[in-house]
C-alpha cells in the first residue's frame, strides 16, 4: 500500500500550480532558519516537490545535516496560503533536470544542462497544510468590522486543512 494518497498528492499540486515562487526554509549549521524563493518544476507522483539550484549556494551545504525544510506559498488575490514541510535532498540527477529543463532556467544556469553546477533539490514532502478562505472577500470585511466593533474575534473566515503524506 503507497505511503501517500494520490489524491493528496494532486490537491497540494493544483494548490500552488499558479504559485511562481515558494519560501524554502532551512536550517543553517547554527540553527538559525533562513528562506529565500525558488520555483517548484513539478510535484511528482510519489509527493516529490523538484527544484533547480546551484550546488555552490551556501544554503545547499546545510542539507544534509539539517534535511528538514518548510515551502510556503502565498497568493493573497486568491485567497491561497499553503505550508509544506518534508525532507530535502541535493541531487546531481541530470535526467531529472533534463526532463524539468526549460528555457526559463539558463537564466541561472548560462552553461545549461553541462553547467556543472547545475543540481537538483528533492523535497519529499511529510506534511502540507493550507488555509481555504473560501468567503468572498465582502463577507470577510463584514466579519473583520464585526469583529472590531465588538471586541470579539472573527468568526467563519476559513477553514484549515493538514495533509499528511
Amino acid at each position: 500500500m503507497p505511503l501517500y494518497s494520490q489524491e493528496q498528492i494532486n490537491t497540494i499540486a493544483a494548490k500552488i500550480k499558479h504559485v511562481k515562487f515558494g519560501m524554502f526554509t532551512t536550517v543553517d549549521g547554527d540553527n538559525v532558519l533562513s528562506s529565500r524563493p525558488l520555483t517548484t518544476q513539478q510535484i511528482d507522483n510519489e509527493g516529490n516537490m523538484w527544484f533547480f539550484t546551484s550546488d555552490e549556494a551556501a544554503f545547499t551545504h546545510d542539507l544534509a545535516r539539517h534535511p528538514e525544510v518548510n515551502v510556503s506559498f502565498s497568493n493573497p488575490d486568491e485567497q491561497l496560503y499553503l505550508s509544506v514541510t518534508g525532507q530535502a535532498y541535493l541531487l546531481k540527477d541530470r535526467a531529472k533536470a533534463r526532463e524539468l529543463w526549460s528555457p526559463l532556467v539558463r537564466a541561472w544556469f548560462p552553461g545549461g544542462l553541462d553547467d556543472p553546477h547545475l543540481a537538483m533539490i528533492r523535497v519529499r514532502i511529510q506534511t502540507a497544510e493550507y488555509w481555504d478562505a473560501s468567503a468572498s472577500k465582502m463577507k470577510q470585511l463584514v466579519q473583520l468590522a464585526k469583529a472590531a466593533v465588538t471586541g470579539r474575534a472573527a468568526v467563519d473566515m476559513g477553514k484549515h486543512y493538514t495533509i499528511c503524506l
